[in-house]
């Protein structure tokens, strides 16, 4: 009977000691709940309203979607570290396991890094468009698509081919479309020529060659 009493009065110490740390930290998790919560809706609000912004311009609907993404994912970055220090973990320790952890993909991916960065240049300033027929990486052909990471051609020849988007931005690029005219015409007497700066000129997908008439 006393042993019970005694074991009683232990759990009943125990209980009590850990009651304070309970409601501490119970109350703290669910702060850093609420926090995370709230950043959370704020950068979906964010999300949305940049590719609002976006689509009032011109820019190229895969920018636009790396732009708000990039957006959302620092806000929620910052929201998460700001929901530890709300719970009690020191951030400092966080954000340099983030920082090494980082530096580590991006040496593993440095290659594919180089061609999204390149790919955003690409995008952002735009030295061609789809449908445009460029000479890029020493490929010629009618611009298919653009993306983060390579653009695709659709050569003369009816091939398709892939150009990683970094060997594109560090080379020359020749777009051929850019200009407004790309055939001369020359009156010759009571005839009239018609001369082309290249001996292809695209039409959708169907490609012919240029003759005098």
């Amino acid at each position: 009977m006393q042993n019970a009493q005694e074991l009683g009065g232990q759990v009943s110490g125990m209980v009590d000691g850990l009651l304070p740390l309970i409601t501490q930290w119970g109350l703290k998790v669910i702060g850093g709940l609420v926090v995370f919560i709230i950043g959370l809706m704020v950068a979906k609000s964010v999300r949305r309203g940049a590719q609002k912004v976006f689509d009032r311009t011109d820019m190229e609907p895969t920018l636009e979607k790396f732009l708000s993404s990039l957006l959302y994912y620092l806000i929620l970055a910052v929201v998460a570290v700001a929901s530890l220090g709300m719970i009690g973990v020191q951030t400092a320790s966080v954000l340099a396991m983030l920082g090494a952890a980082g530096l580590a993909v991006g040496l593993a991916l440095q290659g594919t890094l180089s061609n999204v960065a390149a790919g955003v240049m690409l995008l952002f300033f735009r030295p061609f468009k789809v449908g445009d027929f460029v000479d890029i990486g020493g490929t010629a052909g009618t611009v298919d698509s653009i993306g983060l990471f390579s653009t695709i051609l659709n050569t003369p020849d009816n091939v398709h081919i892939v150009v990683p988007n970094s060997g594109i931005y560090g080379g020359t690029i020749k777009n051929f479309s850019f200009n407004p005219s790309a055939v001369t015409t020359w009156l010759w007497g009571s005839r009239t020529m018609m001369i082309s700066r290249w001996p292809w000129i695209p039409s959708g997908r169907c490609w012919r060659p240029m003759s005098g008439s």
